[in-house]
């Protein structure tokens, strides 16, 4: 499944302890282009046997 940007968000503060402090506020991301591509870079510096961990993947 793919997420949307306010679960994307939500995960990485909620279940992989990103710093809130370290985004910009979800209101100001959600509906942009840029955000969504913010929130992917996140991800992809989490080693991948932390994302499985979650339950988590990313695909190519």
């Amino acid at each position: 499944m793919e997420l949307g940007v306010s679960e994307a968000f939500e995960i990485l503060i909620e279940r992989l302890g990103v710093d809130p402090a370290s985004l910009p506020p979800l209101d100001a991301i959600e509906n942009e282009d840029w955000g969504r591509d913010l929130l992917l870079e996140r991800f992809l510096a989490i080693p991948g046997e932390v994302l499985a961990a979650h339950g988590l993947r990313l695909e190519d």
